[in-house]
């Protein structure tokens, strides 16, 4: 009996590439993976550090997969979220994020 799965990575933003597959039943993440073939297509991409998630959630590459699962390839953070809200925020300035971006006429700063 076969399995139906999907397998999909973005290399970029707003870029999916998505293959479906057919596999006996069994069969692991890292199997999905390279029965994707998706090494030949995106060479840059080193599956033995590669991080992988079965509907949004981390999964190990042996993880035994069923059927309709979507196998999803996780590339790697160029820049930590919360360093990048903190220089976002010291570029904006206090006075133009958030709660204090809006002022009533008359009012003080912050409310």
């Amino acid at each position: 009996m076969n399995i139906h799965v999907t397998v999909v990575y973005s290399p970029s933003p707003r870029e999916v590439q998505e293959i479906a597959l057919a596999l006996p039943s069994g069969s692991t993440v890292a199997q999905a993976v390279k029965a994707s073939g998706i090494q030949a297509l995106l060479p840059a991409l080193d599956l033995q550090h590669a991080l992988a998630g079965v509907w949004g959630r981390k999964a190990a590459l042996e993880q035994v997969l069923r059927d309709q699962d979507r196998v999803e390839l996780y590339r790697p953070l160029k820049v930590n979220p919360k360093v990048a809200r903190r220089e976002r925020f010291a570029k904006q300035g206090a006075r133009t994020t958030g709660l204090f971006a809006t002022r009533r006429a008359g009012g003080k700063a912050g409310y």
